[in-house]
């Protein structure tokens, strides 16, 4: 039966590392399956939380091999990738420093949000309400040590379900 939530606790950067690599390797599964799928993942949680880490480690573990940095001031950075010979969309949104919530779609980024593959946003909450309904929530909290991180991953959908049993947490 596929669950719709959950919470890892990460004693380290490589136990984020590796939990981030978890879900890449689930959503491989996912979009082998349906090349034409496509999800929306939000990654929420105060700054310094790690959430940019978070989606380095998760685009790296899908064989993106480049940089990935943080879109805090383009607000999005794209990163094609081949996932078995089909070639898939990951764009990743930082909103941190927007000012209006429509400033997204202003710029042209609704449209990313339909294409196969999936869009990974950071501070969701600053679009308040503009964005299409997430598939997968995860909420990253910081902890008193500075490396160590509780993760929660929430899916509203049955494609987000799926993905997250697929991670095999126990």
């Amino acid at each position: 039966m596929a669950q719709n939530s959950f919470t890892q606790h990460c004693r380290q950067e490589a136990d984020t590392a590796a939990l981030a690599q978890k879900l890449a390797s689930s959503l491989g599964h996912l979009f082998q399956a349906d090349q034409s799928a496509h999800l929306n993942i939000s990654l929420e949680g105060d700054l310094g939380a790690g959430k940019t880490t978070f989606a380095r480690h998760l685009i790296q573990g899908l064989g993106y091999e480049g940089r990935v940095k943080s879109p805090t001031y383009t607000l999005c950075e794209p990163y094609p990738l081949i996932i078995h010979g089909k070639t898939l969309a990951i764009n990743h949104f930082d909103l941190y420093r927007m000012r209006d919530p429509l400033e997204w779609q202003e710029a042209g980024f609704a449209e990313y949000f339909d294409e196969p593959g999936f869009c990974l946003v950071e501070w969701p909450e600053k679009a308040e309400g503009t964005l299409p309904v997430f598939d997968i929530e995860i909420h990253l909290m910081a902890s008193t040590d500075e490396s160590e991180r509780n993760i929660l991953f929430q899916a509203s959908s049955i494609q987000g379900m799926t993905v997250l049993d697929k991670m095999n947490i126990s």
